[in-house]
C-alpha cells in the first residue's frame, strides 16, 4: 500500500497525473461520492482506503488506460465488485467495456454507478466461467483472485491474441512462480503509479503447460 506518511491524492493531482478532462474528473467524483454512500451499507471497499480514493481506486484504475492499445476492443473486467477498474476506464472513455459481477449487491451498485455517471459499460451478473469463451481483447482484474486461479478463470474468456492486465500487489513474483507451474507466458511488468509496492502484470501468449 502506499507510505502512510503520504498526503491524500487530490482531485487536481489526480487530474494531472491521468490527463483527464473536467467532465471526466466530475464523473468520477460524483462516482466517489456515490461510493461512499452504498459503502455504508455494503462492504465494497476498505474503509481506510476512502481516505485516499484518488490515488487507492481512481488512480490505481486509470493507469492501465495508457496502456490499453486500442479502445474500441472488447475490455472484460473480471470481478469488478466496486468498479475498480473496469469502470473508471469507461469513465475515461473506453467504448466496449464489460462488468463481470457475480454479487447481486455488488452489480446493483455497478449498476447506479453506470446509470449517474454515464458510464457505457455491459454488465454481466454471472460468473467469468459462465461468458461465452474467446470474446475478450482484454481482461483487467484488481483484488480478485491469486494468479493461477484468476489465469483458469480470463484465459478461457481471452482471444489468442488477447492481453490480460492485472493489478498486483507485493506479492507478485510468488504468484508469478505458482502460476509457472501450469502457465506459460510473455511477461510485461510495470511499476505502478498508484503504490510503490504494486505492478501491473502485463500477459499475453498464455498457454497451459
Amino acid at each position: 500500500m502506499p507510505r502512510p506518511d503520504w498526503a491524500p491524492l487530490t482531485q487536481a493531482q489526480f487530474a494531472a497525473l491521468a490527463g483527464v478532462s473536467r467532465e471526466t474528473l466530475d464523473r468520477l467524483a460524483a462516482f466517489g461520492d456515490l461510493l461512499r454512500r452504498w459503502q455504508v451499507k455494503i462492504n465494497l471497499v476498505s474503509r481506510a482506503s476512502l481516505e485516499d480514493v484518488w490515488r487507492r481506486h481512481f488512480l490505481d484504475s486509470a493507469q492501465l488506460y495508457p496502456v490499453i492499445e486500442n479502445a474500441a476492443c472488447p475490455l472484460y473486467d473480471i470481478g469488478s465488485g466496486a468498479g475498480f477498474p473496469g469502470l473508471v476506464l469507461a469513465i475515461m472513455g473506453l467504448g466496449n467495456v464489460h462488468l463481470v459481477e457475480p454479487d447481486q449487491r455488488k452489480a446493483a451498485f455497478l449498476r447506479e454507478a453506470a446509470r449517474i455517471t454515464g458510464a457505457k459499460v455491459e454488465l454481466h451478473v454471472q460468473r467469468a466461467q459462465e461468458l461465452p469463451p474467446k470474446s475478450a481483447d482484454f481482461i483487467t482484474a484488481r483484488a480478485c483472485a491469486p494468479l493461477p486461479e484468476l489465469l483458469d478463470l480470463a484465459v478461457p474468456l481471452l482471444k489468442p491474441t488477447g492481453i490480460c492486465l492485472f493489478l498486483k500487489g507485493r506479492e507478485v513474483e510468488a504468484e508469478l512462480t505458482a502460476a509457472r507451474k501450469t502457465w506459460t507466458m510473455r511477461i510485461q511488468r510495470i511499476q505502478s503509479q498508484s503504490d510503490p509496492t504494486g505492478t501491473i502484470l502485463r500477459l499475453e501468449d498464455l498457454h497451459r503447460v
